[in-house]
């Protein structure tokens, strides 16, 4: 594009100080939550393993997502509807589209990671090392980036000609793509054959991952034994199960049967209320996570005493 259009994204005038207060709430416990997490894996030895190290970095592209979209959100919430370049909205893209696709990435390596944990166990330090997870980490971020960067230099050569008002909480893809002028076959092909990539085989891993971690609990005599390796990788299947649930949904089905409120509410589900779920999921159903929590507590009481 050769010039910085103004873009109006507009949103709802109905409650919108509750809508307002809702959303600033959501968006410091998430921030906090977030953080908690990365703090106590940092920080507790007992959490210094590769399902932790992964599960900070899943933290990391949450706190990314909502500080991307909430922030602007709020704006609109107050005054109804508020102006951005395109420069800004393109940016705004840009990250929202690089969490989700690394989270999708992350998501695929943690069900890998849970797979040689319960299927090979005698193996797993071996080859879930930490060199290992620390390549896993920065593929999944690098070709996130990759990724993103083709569909995102795609939009930019698009032609914007119109009233260039954006129903729509955030810049999304589809909402941008609407306001297009010119051809935008080629783009959304290009969408496609990306959201099957990011998407779809990632998500074949993951059922083929725990296809095969079913099949090695249900080998195990004693039902505590199998209670106790299905534990292991309940936090990790809920989360999948909301964040692929909403985002296949959104974009895997055509959408001209679905009204604009409902893609509204499946794409709150999977930027905003994913992100403020996952540390409660991983938080209140670990116990090394809430055993560091309580320890950590502990030490900031003690703190308190001696100072006072």
């Amino acid at each position: 594009m050769g010039e910085d259009h103004m873009f109006k994204i507009l949103g709802s005038n109905t409650f919108k100080e509750a809508l307002f207060i809702l959303l600033l709430m959501i968006y410091i416990v998430t921030i906090c939550g977030n953080l908690l997490i990365i703090v106590l894996v940092s920080c507790s030895k007992n959490l210094h393993s590769p399902m932790y190290f992964f599960l900070t970095q899943l933290s990391v592209t949450d706190i990314m997502l909502t500080s991307d979209i909430i922030p602007n959100m709020l704006n609109i919430a107050l005054y109804e509807q508020t102006s951005i370049l395109f420069s800004s909205c393109i940016t705004q893209f840009y990250f929202s589209a690089l969490s989700l696709v690394t989270e999708c990435f992350l998501l695929t390596v943690m069900s890998y990671d849970r797979y040689l944990a319960i299927c090979t166990p005698l193996h797993y330090a071996t080859i879930m090392n930490h060199a290992v997870c620390c390549k896993s980490i920065l593929v999944s971020w690098l070709w996130s980036c990759c990724l993103v960067l083709i569909l995102t230099l795609s939009i930019c050569q698009l032609q914007f000609c119109g009233p260039n008002t954006i129903d729509h909480f955030f810049c999304d893809f589809n909402a941008l793509v609407q306001l297009s002028c010119s051809g935008v076959s080629m783009i959304q092909i290009e969408e496609m054959i990306l959201s099957f990539h990011v998407t779809v085989l990632p998500f074949l891993v993951i059922v083929a991952s725990y296809t095969c971690i079913v099949l090695t609990i249900k080998k195990i005599p004693s039902f505590s034994g199998r209670m106790k390796s299905f534990s292991t990788c309940s936090s990790h299947l809920t989360v999948v199960s909301i964040f692929y649930g909403t985002l296949i949904s959104m974009y895997m089905f055509p959408d001209e049967g679905q009204s604009q409120i409902i893609n509204k509410i499946l794409v709150m589900l999977y930027t905003v209320f994913t992100p403020l779920s996952n540390p409660f999921i991983y938080s209140l159903r670990n116990k090394d996570i809430k055993a560091a929590l309580r320890k950590a507590v502990n030490k900031i009481r003690v703190t308190i005493v001696i100072l006072d």
